[in-house]
């Protein structure tokens, strides 16, 4: 829902320690100026339907609708990384209508999130309806973060004009059963190294190379969440139990 001055001039937020929100999300989009954080934790790829509409995500699970960095009590694992496309919860800026007056985003929340309240945690608003001093900090992270999409938006542009990214379908072997990972995108380190000479300065001066190879060296994470991913499975099998076909 948009946040309203009226609507919600009595909400509070509490401090929840738990991310249950996210166990369910096996990617969430990253920003360019996270890689070299998330790139000691997770993998780094470009997830879309094709090049043109490819964009930088973490992956955080190898099925569908989990999360391996988030524990069955909502924890995550402890000293990873996490991406501020989950930090920025329960509030996000959304895209106005272009038909509307005013700023171009507005912030919106989740008003069903358990860490709101009209009685308990910081009030979003003021008695006199101006921002406390805590969502006044959610909003400047929220527009901090816009800036850091719209960064890494131009990234991607310098990769497509240099066709730079290349297909990359993931398939792991686990038991018996086949994990096929589609629609994902890498940077061809080949091309990378036949970047002209004005390229490959431009590249370095302004950050781009810096991102690039965080994401090549992120992907030998991928063994990493398969070993995740086998320590969820053992935990899920059945002790002392006989399998019944």
């Amino acid at each position: 829902m948009p946040l309203n001055r009226t609507a919600h001039k009595d909400l509070r937020l509490k401090g929840v320690p738990s991310l249950k929100f996210a166990a369910n999300v096996h990617s969430v989009p990253l920003t360019g100026v996270e890689f070299p954080a998330a790139a000691r934790d997770m993998p780094i790829l470009f997830a879309g339907t094709d090049v043109k509409e490819a964009g930088p995500m973490a992956l955080l699970g190898l099925r569908q609708n989990e999360n391996l960095f988030v524990d069955a009590n909502g924890q995550w694992i402890p000293g990873a990384y996490v991406p501020a496309f989950i930090r920025r919860y329960p509030f996000i800026l959304a895209e106005k209508p272009k038909d509307q007056e005013g700023d171009d985003f507005t912030v919106f929340l989740d008003e069903a999130y358990e860490g709101f309240s009209s009685e308990e945690g910081e009030r979003l608003f003021k008695e006199d309806g101006t921002d406390a001093e805590m969502l006044t900090n959610a909003v400047n992270f929220l527009g901090e973060f816009q800036q850091h999409v719209a960064r890494t938006h131009w990234f991607m542009d310098q990769l497509r004009k240099h066709d730079l990214l290349e297909p990359r379908n993931i398939r792991l072997e686990k038991d018996g059963k086949t994990i096929n990972l589609n629609g994902l995108f890498v940077v061809n380190e080949e091309k990378l190294r036949q970047l002209d000479e004005k390229t490959a300065h431009e590249f370095l001066k302004d950050g781009t190379l810096g991102w690039i190879y965080a994401h090549l060296l992120s992907l030998a994470n991928i063994d990493r969440v398969s070993a995740r991913l086998n320590d969820r499975e053992q935990t899920e099998a059945p002790t002392g139990s006989t399998a019944v076909n």
